[in-house]
């Protein structure tokens, strides 16, 4: 007879990468049904990080777009890679390219309207995860999971100053 597997039994490590296609496959999902199927690997994550004024994940955000150093940050990538993604988010429209308004030298990227749409989208499915979710564990273990989960991206935080600082 098998054990049946409990979460208590997996690293967390390997339940946050399990755990987040979730989101993935609903917001892949609910994109291509609005008509949004030519949206890029981790485009998703970018259009929703512009649209959410950043918050942890994606810090350096201006008003009126994110910094390419903030995406590059948060993406966890080149800088090559993240110019090749807004360079494709740009020429499908979903993004605009602007000048930093206190610093002429950096580039904001801002939504356009598509852009826009397409963040509605992705909020709309990202919901319908937590409405699962809630359905399935309550409120209070949410919550519990929302202080674990901000704590992490405090670590990861300092973790990146303190290589930024040797």
């Amino acid at each position: 007879m098998v054990k049946p597997i409990s979460a208590d039994d997996i690293a967390m490590a390997a339940l946050l990468r399990a755990a987040r296609a979730a989101y993935i496959d609903a917001v892949r999902k609910a994109l291509i049904e609005a008509g949004f199927d030519d949206m890029p690997r981790n485009g998703a994550y970018v259009l929703s990080a512009i649209a959410q004024g950043g918050g942890p994940v994606i810090s350096a955000v201006a008003q009126g777009g994110a910094s390419m150093a903030g995406i590059i940050r948060g993406l966890g990538v080149t800088k090559q890679a993240a110019g090749q993604l807004i360079d494709t988010l740009v020429l499908r429209g979903y993004v605009e390219r602007r000048e930093d308004k206190e610093d002429r030298r950096k580039l904001t990227v801002a939504l356009t309207t598509t852009g826009e749409d397409a963040a509605r989208v992705i909020r709309k499915a990202a919901s319908g995860v937590d409405a699962k979710l809630k359905k399935r564990v309550g409120e209070k273990a949410i919550a519990e999971a929302r202080k674990v989960l901000f704590h992490l991206i405090a670590i990861a935080n300092a973790n990146a100053n303190e290589g930024q600082q040797s």
